[in-house]
């Protein structure tokens, strides 16, 4: 049988902290208590033996002398401990805490007198009150002790624990592309203040991601100046290339400007969202007449299936962008049929091929990488990925169980009310910029 788990609020560094200190706590509060409880017991009973064998003293020459005996003595008196009594008659002296006939706590002291127990007894019930109120007090002290020390010390770790939550964050807006975030904890700014280990790890989290973004942004206009350089001389090879001679080597030529000029134009786009700057015009789209116009664009062979219709609300250009790359992709990777199905917000294109890398199911399309063999230059699904991301689309690929790859992009369902939904059918249907607009 599998043990079972432990909430996830135990594996908490305050938590463990928490435990800790009441551990630590209790056990020093009980040692203390202990020490202080047999400290002030010992003294206690030691005067009231002091006391007790004293008044044993002044009763024994009192019984020798013929003298009466006081009230709180006599031979072999009724209450008397047996222990105590068998330690008389053997002709030695001792003491013992116990009830007396009353039943208050009391101090005897016995001594041999004719072969029978001389004892007495002396009041224990202040002293026993004493003991107890005492035990009372440490425990409550410890118990307030415990309390303060736990208050404080969940205020001492939920601080680190706050800024350590503050690092994790940062890091995650780091791993998700938010280049600019940084933690800034104010330790790491004054170099005279010693740092302690969270502001360590701050100002490193912090240096890595200043050095990581000057890397990137460097790499993105590298880029983005290797394109715009080449769209100059490429618009003069593709109008060169046109004069060229009918023939085979005329088209080769055209062949090869034509992919370059596509290959600048993936560059830029990457470039423009690597910056993350790219703005969105959001509109109310049916999903399954925007498919079929991707697949008609596209000039392929892809198959419709709309099991369920749906309106999002999306940037239409962007969208499309999306669905015809991976559209092209299937095809030119994988095997037919390839279908693009809508249901409701989820459009999945499938072919039958060899499937999605293992490298590209782990880590996501990456530029300039494609399986050995294969043509192209891995820009297509990065460029799909990132206007995904721009859209607020989740693209996911995946392999289907049968063979093949399958890319599901998931948007947000549109859920306006009639009215807006009315509108946005009007306005699908108005004419275009010259034309009247529906009021």
């Amino acid at each position: 049988m599998r043990r079972p788990r432990p909430p996830a609020w135990m594996a908490t560094l305050t938590w463990k902290a928490g435990v800790f200190i009441t551990v630590m706590c209790c056990a020093l509060a009980a040692l203390l208590g202990a020490l202080v409880h047999v400290s002030v017991t010992r003294q206690t009973v030691d005067t009231a033996r002091e006391k007790a064998l004293g008044r044993l003293e002044e009763v024994t020459r009192a019984y020798e002398a013929g003298e009466p005996l006081p009230p709180y003595a006599g031979v072999d008196p009724a209450g008397m401990p047996a222990a105590l009594r068998a330690m008389a008659v053997r002709g030695q002296r001792g003491t013992v805490v116990a009830d007396d006939p009353a039943g208050r706590p009391a101090m005897w002291a016995a001594g041999p007198a004719d072969g029978r127990a001389l004892a007495v007894r002396v009041d224990y019930s202040l002293s026993a009150g004493t003991i107890s109120g005492l035990d009372k007090a440490i425990v409550g002290s410890s118990v307030l002790a415990i309390g303060a020390t736990l208050l404080v010390g969940s205020f001492a770790v939920t601080r680190v624990t706050r800024r350590l939550h503050l690092t994790a964050q940062v890091a995650r807006r780091i791993s998700a592309g938010d280049l600019d975030a940084r933690v800034n904890d104010p330790r790491t700014r004054d170099p005279a203040h010693p740092e302690d280990e969270v502001a360590t790890v701050s100002g490193a989290l912090d240096t890595m991601a200043s050095s990581l973004q000057g890397k990137l942004l460097s790499e993105q206009r590298f880029t983005a100046d290797v394109a715009h350089e080449l769209r100059t001389p490429l618009t003069g090879l593709s109008a060169a290339a046109e004069l060229l001679p009918p023939g085979r080597p005329a088209e080769l030529v055209r062949d090869r400007v034509k992919a370059m000029r596509a290959l600048t134009e993936d560059l830029l786009e990457i470039s423009r969202l690597d910056t993350r700057t790219e703005k969105v015009d959001l509109d109310v789209h049916e999903l399954g007449p925007l498919a079929r116009r991707v697949v008609r664009a596209s000039g392929t062979d892809t198959e419709v299936r709309i099991p369920r219709d749906a309106r999002v609300e999306t940037d239409k250009r962007r969208l499309e962008r999306v669905l015809g790359n991976l559209v092209a992709n299937a095809h030119k990777h994988g095997r037919a049929p390839v279908t693009l199905t809508v249901d409701g917000p989820v459009l999945t294109v499938r072919d039958h091929g060899p499937g999605y890398p293992e490298y590209l199911l782990e880590h996501g399309p990456q530029r300039f990488r494609t399986e050995s063999g294969s043509k192209g230059h891995g820009l297509g699904l990065t460029i799909a990925a990132g206007q995904a991301s721009v859209i607020g689309a989740e693209l996911r690929f995946g392999n289907a169980p049968d063979g093949g790859a399958e890319a599901r992009l998931t948007l947000a369902e549109y859920t306006g009310g009639a009215e807006c939904t009315e509108y946005a059918e009007r306005r699908d249907a108005a004419p275009g910029p010259g034309g009247p607009a529906p009021t």
